[in-house]
């Protein structure tokens, strides 16, 4: 296969795996409730929904490696207990996540069946691809995503084209920071380090390419998927709002998604949501089981043993979980998202800076730092705010679940001062 051709099968299947159906109910929620506001919120979302996975992306052209390498330079035993819990969390939370909407949007509406059986047999299919490694990944480029992205861009056009509505007030108080909190919840960045994983792993199984040409279609395969990503989100967001009198304020997200398909594509248009939930859920939970599987397999020595009974496991995972209903594993998520995510995105940031701006000792204290700023954040769900009102106060940001991002820098900055005028006074 052609360098370029393998630049767009690989730029569609990240897409598929970045975009699931999971991620498709999330932004036309915060669209509506943004109103006017919907850009602002939308730049805030982008840029941990598609600025920050693209970095992550970017990283990998340059490790050429797999989540096991983003760490290494804190130190292997960090990589590996970082590497550890963003697969738990991957495979506990937004895999079965995509039977879970599976269920609730293409499912339930139509036949009376239970959840259990829904994540059953999903996940059995989800098996079935991914130990068919190579065959999924054309299929997801070539048939699945294409399909995804007409039936999505339809709803769009439709709905930002379509009657001009009254927009509701926004509710935020702080959009583009609410924006920013939100896209967590795609688990966009933590996607951008394993599945960039896939890409290099497959590069080197399609045939011999020099490491300059890794980068090159690396690179141009996440601008593919980014920018289609940019394109929905941004889209389903503007529609959210647009449409944001024409719906009850306690709507709920998957309700939200089904009265949008409906006004913009008439009842026609619940049929179409429905086969792209399935299709998009299904691209998701594919992906990310083979994701996981793939940093398994290279762990334990290219073990094809070791990356089919992973397989096995992602899916035994996905059926305990995926009967959960979709609000119940969204807000499970929150408190783990708020440990790994400023972590993960410190990682990416620092893995494609130039070296002599990211050092193994910038790498172990902005980490550090990272670490322990955002314990606030994660407590907060645990115990009473009121505990940890003194500590909230006193951090710049942390009253916005940002108290990390400022220390951060400042160690980052404070540490290349030093090394900088070490080097001058050398």
């Amino acid at each position: 296969m052609n360098k370029t051709k393998l630049t767009w099968v690989f730029g569609f299947t990240l897409f598929a795996g970045f975009f699931g159906a999971g991620n498709l109910v999330l932004p036309p929620l915060l669209g509506f409730k943004s109103g006017s506001d919907w850009w602002l919120v939308a730049l805030g979302f982008m840029t941990t929904a598609t600025i920050i996975p693209l970095l992550g992306l970017f990283g990998h052209a340059k490790l050429q490696g797999t989540i096991l390498d983003f760490g290494n330079k804190v130190s292997p035993t960090f990589s590996l207990i970082y590497s550890f819990c963003v697969l738990l969390i991957a495979i506990s939370l937004p895999c079965p996540r995509t039977a879970a909407v599976t269920h609730e949007m293409s499912i339930q509406p139509f036949f009376d069946t239970s959840s259990l059986w829904t994540s059953t047999i999903f996940f059995l299919l989800v098996l079935v691809f991914a130990i068919k490694r190579s065959k999924a990944l054309d299929v997801l480029g070539k048939f699945l995503t294409p399909l995804i992205v007409l039936i999505l861009l339809a709803i769009i056009v439709v709905g930002v084209l379509g009657p001009d509505y009254n927009m509701n007030p926004t509710q935020f108080s702080a959009p583009f920071i609410d924006g920013f909190l939100e896209g967590y919840q795609t688990y966009d960045a933590i996607a951008g380090i394993l599945m960039g994983g896939i890409v290099v792993i497959s590069l080197n199984q399609y045939g011999r390419f020099s490491i300059s040409e890794k980068k090159k279609i690396i690179a141009k395969s996440g601008l593919i998927a980014m920018l289609g990503l940019f394109l929905i989100y941004a889209g389903l967001i503007a529609v959210g709002a647009f449409y944001n009198s024409e719906f009850a304020n306690d709507i709920s997200r998957t309700e939200l998604l089904l009265g949008l398909s409906t006004k913009t594509l008439g009842n026609i248009g619940a049929t179409f949501l429905s086969v792209l939930v399935g299709l998009a859920c299904f691209s998701t939970a594919v992906a990310i089981t083979v994701s996981v599987a793939d940093v398994i397999k290279v762990y334990l020595n290219g073990s094809q043993k070791a990356y089919i009974i992973t397989a096995v496991v992602v899916c035994i995972i996905g059926v305990l979980v995926g009967r959960f209903d979709v609000h119940y594993i969204i807000d499970v998520a929150l408190p783990a998202l708020m440990f790994i995510y400023p972590i993960t995105i410190v990682l990416i940031l620092l893995n494609v800076l130039p070296k002599r701006f990211a050092s193994s000792l910038v790498f172990k204290a902005v980490i550090l730092t990272t670490f322990v700023f955002s314990i606030p954040d994660f407590l907060g769900f645990f115990m009473p705010i009121e505990k940890l009102q003194g500590i909230i106060e006193v951090i710049p940001f942390a009253k916005d679940s940002l108290g990390w991002v400022l220390p951060a820098f400042i160690i980052w900055i404070v540490l290349n001062l030093k090394n900088f005028t070490t080097k001058a006074s050398a």
